[in-house]
């Protein structure tokens, strides 16, 4: 299943909030993955996991119960799928420093996204995560423990303290707390290794990283979801990485939700260039440096932003690049195994938009990619969205952040969110930034626009089952029905979202067409969730 590909770990990363497949989705989804030749799952539960006891309010409403989590890792068993959890432990902390009952944990006050480290209770608060969380994923050979985007870090009254003590540095402050995360993984699961977003480490020097003890300890997983990451670059850095003594390296590349906050559509072209260029940096360094790839799925920025691209409609995305990093290129023989797999006729990864609808010109962004073809319910897909771009933003210097998807650049100074009505989330949330970024770099907001008009479903029949395929009909589930088909014009913020219409800023005031693909996908059964949320793309504090 290997073929050629240098990357033994091929992981496909489940970005679970704010839209969770139903665990249905996934018996049907699986298969295909392994099919596609994926062998791994990485799964970011944020507050999908069933926490207990002390950390019950951590649950979203609709989070999956703890049979629902087993069968989950019953299924991946069955399709030889290795799951991996993924535990924030620093920054990206929202869904737990947003309750009031840990609001004193966090390292500025007004910002619910990165933890204080100073404090002894923060370190219990992740850890009693990491145990219940492995608790469940009992004999897991890996754990994320996140790290990526700690945006004020050494910005607490705390940590000002501590860095005017002795001429400490934020590099140090960053080191110690993932020290003694990770010391904690491996104290009370010695079986388990750590896993860790590089970008916070990215430029600390070579001699202080190789003393503190975090390269015996974790292992790094350098993201770039760029189409045009900088090859020589990443071999440098891999370089710098094994001479401060991390032995063992992954890469990160994004199938969807890397290029747009608001992004409906993975623009295949894009993504595939950035696989195509990991290959060429996995080739270019001494062999077996990079031990796996993860295809990172990003579902939304952050906690609190919109919705981007679904996973059913990231499916082709997916099978494109995970196709490609088994044959080492996208050949025309390539792209026919992909459409033979989805069970379509016709595959186009050129990101382009119709002419009528021009798009202003900005390098920082692709088009979003077309895709036109038979879905395996026999409609024909002709399907075509035209997003709104950014700010052209400034260049910034490599930090992770779903980007953890290529996620992006914001300007300096904090962003200000609509007033909830109601809930446990604070009245008003400052937050400085979105999470994501193309290369580690912050993007500038995008904001959410209607989508251009689309051709319907047009009638056709299915093409016929590949025949390669272990289980025929089984391709069948990703794309049934309407997931493929062509979105309509986005309705009006229904009356039962999470905030009134009228509190949300003028600019967002129209839904993106996200929300009609939610709407698709809960008719469909394949997301969890209320109806209450069906009404809005806002998917906030669930």
């Amino acid at each position: 299943m290997s073929g050629s590909t240098p990357f033994k770990m091929r992981l496909v990363h489940l970005d679970l909030k704010g839209a969770p497949p139903k665990v249905s989705y996934l018996s049907e989804i699986f298969p295909l993955f392994h099919d596609l030749g994926a062998n791994g799952l990485l799964i970011e539960y944020e507050d999908m996991f069933p926490y207990e006891g002390h950390l019950q309010l951590l649950r979203a409403k609709h989070a999956y119960s703890p049979s629902e989590v087993k069968e989950i890792l019953h299924l991946a068993r069955l399709s030889e799928l290795e799951v991996i959890p993924l535990v924030q432990t620093f920054g990206h902390m929202e869904f737990v420093l947003k309750h009031a009952a840990f609001a004193h944990l966090r390292e500025v006050a007004l910002f619910p996204n990165t933890l204080n480290p100073h404090e002894a209770e923060s370190l219990a608060l992740v850890g009693a995560m990491i145990d219940q969380v492995l608790g469940l994923h009992g004999g897991s050979s890996w754990l994320h423990i996140g790290c990526d985007e700690v945006y004020h870090l050494g910005e607490g009254a705390a940590s000002r303290r501590w860095l005017e003590q002795e001429q400490h540095s934020k590099a140090q402050l960053c080191l110690s707390h993932v020290r003694a995360v990770a010391s904690h993984v491996l104290a009370r699961h010695p079986g388990t290794t750590p896993l860790l977003w590089d970008d916070m480490l990215r430029d600390i020097p070579k001699d202080q990283l190789a003393v503190s003890g975090v390269p015996q300890l974790v292992e790094l997983v350098l993201w770039d979801y760029r189409a045009d990451l900088d090859i020589h670059d990443k071999v440098l850095l891999m370089e710098k990485y094994r001479e401060c003594g991390f032995l063992r390296l992954w890469a990160a590349s994004a199938f969807k939700g890397a290029t747009g906050a608001s992004q409906a559509l993975p623009p295949i072209e894009h993504h595939l260039r950035n696989h195509a260029q990991w290959l060429q940096v996995a080739g270019s360094g001494p062999a077996d440096t990079l031990q796996g790839i993860v295809l990172t799925g990003w579902q939304r920025y952050d906690h609190f932003s919109v919705l981007c691209e679904l996973l059913p409609v990231g499916i082709p995305s997916l099978a494109a690049c995970l196709q490609l990093l088994l044959h080492g290129e996208f050949t025309d023989y390539v792209k026919s195994r992909v459409e033979s797999f989805l069970g379509i006729s016709s595959l186009d990864i050129t990101d382009s938009v119709r002419q009528q609808h021009p798009r202003p010109h900005h390098t920082s962004q692709p088009a979003p990619a077309q895709l036109r073809g038979r879905a395996a319910g026999g409609e024909q897909v002709r399907d075509w969205l035209v997003q709104p771009l950014p700010p052209q933003a400034e260049p910034h210097p490599p930090g992770h952040g779903p980007a953890h998807p290529a996620r992006g650049t914001q300007p300096a100074g904090p962003v200000e969110q609509p007033r909830a009505g109601a809930g446990s989330r604070p009245a008003a949330c400052l937050l400085p930034r979105r999470r994501g970024g193309v290369a580690g770099g912050e993007r500038a907001p995008q904001h959410a626009a209607a989508a251009g008009p689309a051709a319907g479903p047009q009638p056709g029949s299915c093409p016929p089952a590949p025949i390669h395929r272990p289980h025929p009909g089984h391709w069948l589930g990703p794309l049934r029905g309407a997931v493929l088909s062509a979105w309509a014009a986005p309705p009006a913020l229904a009356s039962s979202c999470l905030w009134p219409p009228h509190s949300l800023p003028s600019e967002l005031q129209a839904a993106p067409s996200v929300q009609t693909v939610i709407s698709r996908e809960r008719k469909l059964g394949n997301i969890k969730g209320r109806k209450r949320h069906v009404g809005t793309c806002f998917m906030i504090c669930m």
